[in-house]
């Protein structure tokens, strides 16, 4: 016989009845067994594992180092068995096993796991997967099924399959470090003054050729960063200009790090949404996507998510 086929659950309980009686003949009569049966199940599992898992030089039948090891570990892996039992139970009564939500660099991350700690206190067997993206990357992990949510997605982006809603508008401003040749300039600055100097851009997160790059004049320098942090930083240090969520940039203003400038032209303030991918059945099925949803929709979540106030 295989170990596995032996390493099962009724064989986990009996190395632990013998553990808790410290004998082989009460561990039989606690389980409603033969003594000789016990002895027998106990012998095959150390043949097949070639160790002893019991010291039977004394009178009292004890655990060995490694019947000790396979004990804990054995009663792990039934604790883990036990609990994906009680997942699948409960997966069935509709809750989906796992739910990927893309969140855009614009967005209020603290906000976000406000939500999923609101969600885990249902206890539902849902897991959270949580992803990073920015620009058409996050319309675009929707769009290609790799997540079920996207939250700050920019523009009039459709597809079909997938539903869009308004959150709002998101407030940049157009910042440089004080040491920066733009700061001492007087406003408003013009394009062709801006396009002199080094702009910060973020790097769209789609693995698509056909990506968005937003604030960059023609001809200017680029020094491209992988997300909104490192491009506060960047212009934190002076690297750039460009830019920032207002959001994100306020601290940086309020304790001098950053100058804010005027710009000629109207301000950025792109409309965003939230999507989802549309699923058929009721409110039973995909329940932990219309929870998400229901939070979504309310205006002050979404003030929220954007930093803003009525």
């Amino acid at each position: 016989m295989h170990t596995t086929d032996l390493l099962n659950p009724e064989a986990i309980r009996i190395i632990a009845a013998i553990a808790q009686h410290g004998s082989m003949a009460k561990a039989a009569r606690s389980l409603d067994l033969v003594p000789s049966s016990l002895t027998y199940r106990v012998r095959q599992i150390e043949d097949a594992l070639d160790v002893l898992l019991f010291d039977r030089s004394s009178r009292q039948a004890k655990l060995t180092a490694a019947g000790a090891e396979l004990l804990r570990e054995g009663s792990r892996v039934m604790q883990d068995l036990h609990a994906v039992a009680n997942r699948v139970k409960r997966v069935a009564t509709g809750w989906e096993p796992q739910i990927d939500i893309a969140v855009d660099s614009l967005i209020v991350k603290s906000t976000v796991f406000e939500l999923v700690e609101a969600f885990f206190a249902l206890k539902a067997p849902t897991r959270i997967r949580i992803h990073d993206e920015t620009l058409s990357g996050t319309f675009h992990a929707l769009q290609s099924g790799k997540v079920d949510i996207a939250i700050g997605v920019g523009g009039n982006m459709q597809s079909a399959g997938i539903t869009s809603k308004p959150m709002g508008s998101g407030n940049f401003v157009f910042a440089v470090a004080p040491h920066h040749a733009l700061a001492k300039l007087p406003e408003p600055l013009t394009d062709a003054q801006i396009k002199l100097h080094r702009v910060v851009a973020v790097a769209d997160s789609t693995p698509e050729q056909e990506t968005i790059s937003v604030g960059i004049l023609p001809g200017q320098d680029v020094l491209t960063v992988p997300s909104m942090t490192d491009k506060l930083h960047a212009q934190l240090r002076g690297l750039g200009c460009g830019n920032l969520p207002e959001l994100i940039a306020k601290p940086y203003i309020d304790a001098g790090q950053l100058i804010v400038k005027k710009i000629k032209g109207p301000a950025r303030t792109p409309s965003i949404s939230y999507a989802w991918r549309e699923h058929a059945g009721d409110k039973t099925t995909h329940r932990a996507l219309h929870w998400w949803l229901a939070q979504l929709a309310s205006k002050k979540t979404q003030l929220a998510l954007l930093n803003r106030t009525v």
